[in-house]
């Protein structure tokens, strides 16, 4: 079906095609990651202020090499994690033989719940990794003090966030690490796109040194790479393979229109946050939610989310978006309610569902359709004249 109001829509401009192809037409062409990947992670450092950051195919991957890093460095432990989430980072969790630790959300911003957070931190608790869910702020004062006392690893993961605040300081830069995507329905897109983002000297070469297979010459440190070809003076230099890695690089291409986009990352993330607010002024209170705290978001999509948990209400409400081409997504964050999907069945055997009310409404009556840069005053107000005309 071809949608009159897509998730996204034109995420991909005619300059960004420029971009790509200027580069195609040099003469000495390299599409493998080289300058131009090193020029995006310098801008995308300098913009989001942080050290260091490593480019990679997705944010997926970012997620695993995260996961990645951290047994590498801080060995085993307890990882508590989202309910409502993307899968990747409950599966890089898993992966990386971390046991995941599942929390409730505070429906005022479809993040963790700061108190069930705090409830779950034990002795084996080794980081909370925090989604940043659909542009709002997971984070409290009360938390990251919690964390520093507790010495909990914070790691934020801000694939759907780009640009969103807490205390007027850019999210991605109060953790230890921070996870970002780029793929084409976010903020801003490399078309397939993420990165790795850290302060932290020794986790920025564990990560490039995982992010292409392992190899010590990745690690953009002369003095470790000396050190390790003395160590395995047998093995060709350009060949040591320190740690089980895969190649989770990008690219000259993806790099190229990657710095095209970040020249209008702040403009669009004005006219998201200018959609949201009139979004919420027109949509119907008393059926649906608008109590959200929204100090410092930055959305890339509107959440409609439903008071009453009727499913045939629910059903008849999606028919009628269906109907007038009004693209939508239930569970409001990649198949809603994790504890409900297969992949985890044998983690969730003992946990009881009825501890997870607030994400299983979100599960079953939660929705977002698309908030973009280009969208106007006049579609806002007849997609919200169609939901507001719903039956619920």
């Amino acid at each position: 079906m071809k949608f009159s109001h897509p998730l996204m829509h034109n995420n991909f401009t005619k300059s960004d095609a420029r971009a790509a192809i200027k580069l195609l037409k040099n003469k000495n062409l390299i599409l493998t990651q080289s300058k131009y990947v090193k020029e995006f992670e310098r801008k995308w450092s300098q913009w989001l202020g942080i050290k260091y950051t490593v480019f990679v195919n997705s944010g997926s991957s970012a997620n695993f090499l995260t996961m990645a890093a951290l047994k590498l460095l801080y060995g085993k432990g307890e990882i508590i994690v989202p309910s409502l989430t993307w899968v990747s980072d409950i599966v890089s969790v898993i992966q990386n033989n971390f046991k995941p630790v599942f929390v409730d959300i505070n429906p005022k911003n479809l993040c963790m719940s700061e108190n069930d957070i705090i409830k779950k931190i034990n002795k084996k608790t080794l980081a909370v990794f925090i989604t940043h869910a659909q542009g709002f702020n997971g984070l409290t004062s009360k938390l990251i003090n919690f964390l520093r006392k507790k010495k909990v690893l914070l790691i934020e993961d801000v694939c759907e966030s780009h640009g969103a605040t807490f205390n007027k300081k850019k999210l991605g830069t109060f953790g230890k690490i921070s996870n970002f995507s780029f793929y084409y329905a976010h903020h801003m897109s490399t078309i397939e796109g993420g990165a790795v983002c850290t302060n932290d000297k020794k986790i920025y070469e564990t990560v490039r040194i995982l992010r292409s297979h392992g190899m010590a010459r990745e690690s953009n440190n002369p003095i470790f790479e000396k050190k390790m070809i003395k160590k395995y003076h047998k093995l060709s230099p350009k060949f040591i393979f320190l740690y089980p890695g895969y190649n989770f690089r990008n690219n000259e291409i993806g790099a190229s229109i990657g710095l095209n986009q970040l020249k209008s990352l702040n403009k669009n993330n004005k006219k998201r946050k200018k959609n949201f607010n009139f979004f919420l002024k027109l949509i119907d209170k008393n059926k649906y939610r608008t109590d959200f705290d929204i100090k410092g978001s930055c959305n890339y999509a509107f959440p409609v989310i439903l008071r009453k948990a009727n499913l045939k209400s629910r059903d008849n409400f999606e028919k009628i978006l269906l109907k007038n081409k009004i693209e939508f997504r239930r569970g409001n964050a990649g198949g809603g309610n994790q504890l409900r999907q297969p992949y985890l069945k044998k983690f969730t055997k003992n946990i009881n569902l009825n501890n997870f009310k607030e994400v299983d409404h979100i599960h079953f009556f939660g929705y977002y359709i698309g908030n973009y840069p280009s969208l106007n005053k006049d579609k806002i107000k007849k997609i919200c004249k169609i939901l507001n005309g719903i039956s619920l």
